[in-house]
């Protein structure tokens, strides 16, 4: 099955020298570490741990622009509507002290908009822009840094099941297979003279005229399933214990990580248990004075 993961072998990254097993465990570890806390002074040594390995994998801008564009661009948006708007926040704190207040020239029914930035709302943007920016960061160097063919090993050889670890792989590869085909029917019409940028009229106009794409990818997906299932049966799959073409031996920096996620986990884990790890306002912060009125 072909896929347009822009994977690409790189001899000098350290992500990609990582057996994929070690890297899957690790990604978990920090994932549960990073939403085990809302304090700021924690989730910083987390962004560091996912520059390092940003860096480390020897990605260029070019190849991810697009990815960090729109990650860029949902995490600052979010975090600003939670600054500004206070929602989400209200379930980590009870009180908030008010730096900056802004009241409209107008009322709407009675009611005038206003603009309040308080101590509270403001750590809690910057802890939720630090927290998703370093989930997403580590998130998408597994298209990147992972070998498309490794999937469905790497899955069975963390003790998933056969049909489990296949699932998964199948899954991995079928939207950017579903994403090639697309491409490669698209350019297919328009070589037959079909014109993708001039469609006009409604919803339900341009969907159908969209059919001349629709169709053959949707029938194309449709019968490649069936030849992965045909392919499936003919082998018996299913029926005992499968093996695996490539086989992945786990080196000493593997060892190393894994211990170094597992630690991580655990060091985070206790210190939510404890108490630690809640939102964390400075009191300087909040004592500053208050702006506008």
């Amino acid at each position: 099955m072909l896929v347009t993961w822009r994977y690409h072998h790189r001899p000098k990254s350290f992500v990609q020298s990582l057996d994929p097993r070690a890297w899957l465990i690790f990604f978990g570890c920090f994932l549960v570490a990073t939403v085990m806390t809302w304090d700021l002074r924690l989730l910083l040594p987390l962004l560091g741990v996912a520059l390092f390995f940003i860096f480390s994998s020897r990605l260029t801008w070019r190849e991810t622009r697009r990815a960090w564009l729109f990650i860029t661009g949902f995490v600052v948006f979010f975090s600003g509507l939670t600054l500004l708007t206070g929602r989400g926040g209200m379930e980590h704190y009870t009180v908030e002290h008010v730096l900056a207040a802004a009241r409209a020239p107008f009322s709407l029914f009675g009611w005038t908009p206003t603009l309040t930035v308080s101590a509270e709302r403001l750590m809690f943007a910057a802890s939720m822009l630090v927290r998703v920016f370093s989930l997403a960061s580590m998130t998408i160097l597994i298209p990147y840094c992972i070998n498309p063919a490794q999937y469905g090993v790497a899955f069975r050889g963390l003790g998933l099941p056969d049909k489990f670890a296949y699932a998964m792989d199948l899954t991995m590869r079928f939207i950017p297979t579903f994403g090639r085909d697309f491409q490669l029917t698209m350019d297919a019409q328009r070589a037959r003279g079909y014109e993708l940028e001039k469609l006009e009229g409604g919803l339900f106009a341009q969907v159908r005229k969209l059919a001349p794409l629709l169709v053959p990818v949707t029938i194309h997906a449709i019968a490649g399933s069936e030849d992965i299932i045909d392919a499936m049966d003919l082998r018996a799959f299913g029926v005992q214990p499968r093996t695996w073409l490539l086989q992945l031996v786990y080196q000493r920096r593997d060892q190393i990580l894994i211990a170094l996620g597992v630690m991580m986990m655990v060091a985070y884990t206790a210190l939510s248990l404890i108490g630690f790890g809640r939102l964390w306002v400075p009191e300087a912060l909040q004592a500053f004075p208050v702006l506008g009125g």
